[in-house]
């Protein structure tokens, strides 16, 4: 699959995630956040700060190669993954909050997205080597991330049983497009992957489950609901690495640098899958023994 059209198909994918987002957001789910904002501020503090600071001391801690530092901590500036709200669902997490924390951090990253990318570069590549905050890269990703949402919410709004039919099928489209559409990107650096997969799945697994743990604990420390914390460490836990790839590969031109998040996408399943099994078994426990607000993992 050419570069061409790598950079084509993937911005196209990444639009109908995005949508499909949309799909299941209202603005009331918005205004829920505004009402009661603890447990959100927290969420994207954490994953604004902390996460992206972690990916640093990952990357020079195993001594990664640049560009793939540089594809480690485009990562870590990616907001939420869209399926962030599944896992949160199984595990017994506040859904609500996943889906807006992802909408308002996708609307939040038009900034610090660039930002992380341009310090990173500039770091691990050298003096000069940044992508700037140019309007052109901004509008490629609002274009990708934020209309694309925005429009689902509409559709959701004015067509409510319709986006209810579609939710499932826009999600497996999805699935489908970027599996077809990471594998053709990974596999022309298929070398670099293989010369780099042991550091790699050991940073991207820590990251991942520093990810949910720090999610976790630092909601409960102020006093965020389980179902809040939960949720938030969902949020934390699994980042969009679909953005992280397209803006690697169709705005940075560089195809290495997509391989991390690539890795990750796959990898941080199995401790995401351990971790919401483990929350949804003390839910039910909860849920037994009496109010799910009870229920407590510390």
């Amino acid at each position: 699959m050419s570069l061409t059209l790598i950079s084509i198909l993937l911005p196209a994918a990444l639009g109908i995630v995005m949508f499909g987002l949309g799909l299941t957001l209202t603005v009331s789910d918005l205004v829920r956040v505004f009402k009661a904002p603890k447990a959100a501020v927290i969420a994207l503090v954490c994953q604004l700060l902390v996460l992206p600071a972690i990916a640093f001391g990952l990357v020079v801690l195993f001594d990664l190669a640049p560009e793939l530092a540089v594809g480690m901590m485009l990562l870590a500036a990616s907001p939420g993954g869209t399926s962030a709200s599944l896992f949160s669902h199984l595990a017994g997490g506040d859904v609500a909050l996943n889906i807006s924390v992802t909408a308002i951090n996708s609307i939040v990253a038009l900034v610090t997205f660039p930002i992380v990318a341009q310090l990173s570069m500039a770091h691990f590549l050298g003096e000069g080597q940044s992508i700037g905050l140019q309007p052109d890269k901004l509008i490629q990703i609002f274009a990708t991330v934020v209309l694309p949402a925005a429009l689902g919410m509409w559709v959701r709004h004015r067509f409510t049983a319709w986006a209810e039919r579609m939710r499932g099928k826009v999600k497996i489209a999805s699935i489908v497009v970027l599996v077809v559409v990471i594998v053709g990107a990974v596999s022309q650096k298929y070398q670099v992957l293989l010369d780099n997969a042991g550091a790699l799945t050991v940073i991207t697994l820590l990251f991942c489950v520093c990810g949910l743990t720090i999610g976790y604990f630092a909601p409960r420390a102020f006093h965020v609901s389980p179902e809040q914390a939960i949720a938030s460490a969902m949020e934390i836990g699994i980042h969009n690495a679909v953005l992280a790839i397209t803006v690697a590969i169709s705005v940075l031109g560089n195809e290495t640098m997509a391989i991390p998040a690539a890795v990750y996408g796959i990898l941080m399943y199995f401790p995401v899958v351990l971790v919401a099994y483990l929350f949804a078994r003390r839910t039910r426990a909860g849920h037994l023994a009496g109010s799910p607000r009870d229920v407590d993992i510390t």
